[in-house]
C-alpha cells in the first residue's frame, strides 16, 4: 500500500482535504458565489439580521399561495439609545424571489492583479473579463444577507468570502517563500559544516530567540497608515516569512548531517558534480517527506498571525476584509452581544481551517511515514 492509498484510507486526513478544498475554492470564486459587493452598502440596511427565507406568501388575498423561496425588502425604525433596541419591517407586498445565476455587481472574471515592489504599485497582469453573473441572489427589492450585514450596511456573507482570500493565501505565499529559504540554508549548513555550519547556525539562533507575534506587532505598528491592504499584505506574509524560517533549516541540517554521508551522495561527489548540485539534486529530495508535513502544519501558524495583527487593527485594514478584521467587531461588547452574527463566521472558519490543516499534515505525515502506522 503506497503512501496515496495510506491518506486516502485516513478519514479525518480526508475530511481536512476536502474542508480544504471546499474553502479555497469558494474564496477563488467569491465574485462569483458572493451576492455582492464586499465595499458596497446597503441602504437603511446597518446591523440586518440574517435575513429570513420565506416560502408561502405571508399577507394579502394569496397568503399561504407556495412561490418558492422569497424575501421581503425591510426597513428599521431609529435605534432605541436607552435600550439598544429597534424595530424591523418586512414590506410584505413585495416578495423578491431568490434565483441561481441572478445578475448583479459587475466584476472581473479571471483577473490577475499583483502589487510589484518596489513601489507596491498594483498592477494588472490579466485584466479579465467583465461579468455580471453572481450564483445566487434577489429578484426586485428585497436583500438576502444571509449572514445579516454590518455597521455599514454591507452583507457579511459577501465579505467573509472575499476575506478568506486574505486569510487563506498568506499561508500559502509565505511557506513559498520561508520553506525554499529554510531548506537551502539548512542543505548547506548541514553539507559543508565547518565555520559555514557555525555562522549559519549561529544567526539561525538569533532568529530563533526573537519572539514572532511581539515582532509582528512591533513592525506593523510602524508601517505608514497610506499602505493599502495590497501592500500591507506583502509586508506581513515577508515578515512572517522571514522569522519562520529557521526551525526549518535547523532540522533540513539535522537530516542532511546523516544523508551526506550516504553511498548515493558518496557516489555522485566521486563522479565530479559540485557540492550545490548534489545538495539540490541528491540531499534535499530525501527530506520530502518532513517538507511537505512542515508546510502543511505551518500554513496555520501564518494565518493566525494574520488574524490576530488585523483583530488588534494592525493588519488588513478597513474596509478591505479578512477574517481577522471581520473578528475585530468581538471587541465591541454591544455588537458581541446584540449582534452576535457578526462574530461567530469568521471565528468558526478561522478554527476549521486551522483544524483542517492539522489533521491534514497529521495525516500525511503517518502516510509518508509507514513505521507510524507498524507502532499502532
Amino acid at each position: 500500500m503506497n503512501w496515496w492509498q495510506r491518506l486516502k484510507h485516513n478519514s479525518l486526513a480526508r475530511f481536512g482535504a476536502i474542508l480544504l478544498i471546499l474553502f479555497y475554492v469558494i474564496v477563488i470564486a467569491a465574485d462569483f458565489v458572493a451576492p455582492y459587493s464586499p465595499y458596497d452598502g446597503q441602504d437603511d440596511g446597518s446591523l440586518l439580521p440574517p435575513t429570513p427565507i420565506y416560502w408561502r406568501v405571508q399577507q394579502g388575498p394569496d397568503q399561504g399561495k407556495w412561490i418558492g423561496p422569497h424575501v421581503y425588502p425591510t426597513t428599521q425604525s431609529p435605534t432605541d439609545l436607552k435600550t439598544g433596541e429597534r424595530t424591523i419591517k418586512e414590506d410584505f407586498s413585495q416578495p423578491s424571489p431568490i434565483r441561481l445565476f441572478v445578475k448583479g455587481t459587475p466584476y472581473q472574471l479571471f483577473q490577475i492583479r499583483l502589487p510589484l515592489p518596489p513601489s507596491f504599485q498594483e498592477v494588472d497582469i490579466f485584466p479579465g473579463l467583465t461579468v455580471d453573473r453572481h450564483l445566487f441572489g434577489a429578484v426586485g427589492p428585497g436583500k438576502i444577507n444571509l449572514l445579516g450585514t454590518d455597521e455599514q450596511g454591507r452583507d457579511e456573507f459577501s465579505r467573509l468570502l472575499f476575506g478568506g482570500r486574505i486569510s487563506l493565501f498568506i499561508g500559502l505565499v509565505g511557506i513559498i517563500i520561508s520553506f525554499p529559504l529554510g531548506m537551502i540554508i539548512g542543505g548547506i549548513s548541514g553539507y559543508f559544516g565547518g565555520w559555514i555550519d557555525m555562522i549559519l547556525m549561529r544567526f539561525v539562533e538569533v532568529l530563533m530567540t526573537i519572539p514572532g507575534i511581539y515582532l509582528l506587532v512591533a513592525l506593523a505598528a510602524v508601517l505608514p497608515p497610506s499602505l493599502s491592504s495590497a501592500q500591507r499584505f506583502l509586508l506581513i506574509v515577508l515578515i512572517t516569512s522571514f522569522i519562520s524560517w529557521s526551525g526549518l533549516a535547523r532540522v533540513i541540517r539535522g537530516q542532511v548531517l546523516s544523508l551526506k554521508e550516504q553511498e548515493f551522495v558518496q557516489a555522485a561527489r566521486a563522479m565530479g558534480a559540485k557540492p550545490f548540485y548534489i545538495i539540490i539534486r541528491h540531499v534535499l529530495p530525501q527530506t520530502a517527506s518532513y517538507i511537505i508535513i512542515s508546510a502543511t502544519l505551518a500554513v496555520p501558524g501564518f494565518i493566525i498571525a494574520e488574524s490576530v495583527l488585523s483583530l488588534i487593527g494592525l493588519g488588513i485594514q478597513q474596509p478591505d476584509p479578512s477574517w481577522g478584521n471581520l473578528l475585530s467587531l468581538a471587541t465591541n461588547a454591544s455588537i458581541l452581544v446584540l449582534q452576535p452574527w457578526l462574530i461567530w463566521p469568521p471565528a468558526v472558519l478561522i478554527v476549521l481551517t486551522v483544524l483542517a490543516f492539522n489533521l491534514l499534515g497529521d495525516g500525511l505525515r503517518d502516510a509518508l511515514d509507514p513505521r507510524s502506522l507498524e507502532q499502532r
